[in-house]
């Protein structure tokens, strides 16, 4: 069974940033939800299958890209795995998007004077 995505979910399964960028600058919200994943977690999910499906090295710009655009890190899926972006790149064993979740988490900590 083919599950629908939303134009923007399918710019990130494809790796399409210019798609995404646009999409994005139209007004897409960052943090949509579709088959209970944000961008983020599809991209880290579509990173790290990737690699794992085909043994090519991690890459980590369609990640990098939705955080620098303020996707939350932060935010769990609506499915029955409930899981951070943070978690799904650790089951992956996606380091890259660990550190950048990781800087990420920092910046907020020192914006929040913490």
């Amino acid at each position: 069974m083919v599950e629908y995505m939303t134009p923007a979910h399918i710019a990130v399964e494809m790796s399409d940033l210019p798609a995404l960028r646009d999409l994005l600058d139209k007004g897409v919200d960052v943090n949509e939800e579709c088959n209970g994943m944000t961008l983020l977690h599809h991209a880290i999910d579509a990173e790290g299958d990737g690699h794992v499906q085909t043994g090519n090295p991690l890459h980590v710009d369609v990640t990098a890209y939705l955080l620098a655009r303020g996707a939350d890190p932060l935010r769990r899926t609506t499915d029955s795995a409930r899981v951070t972006a943070e978690e799904m790149a650790q089951g992956y064993g996606h380091w890259l998007a660990l550190a950048l979740i990781e800087a990420w988490k920092q910046q907020m900590s020192r914006r929040s004077g913490m």
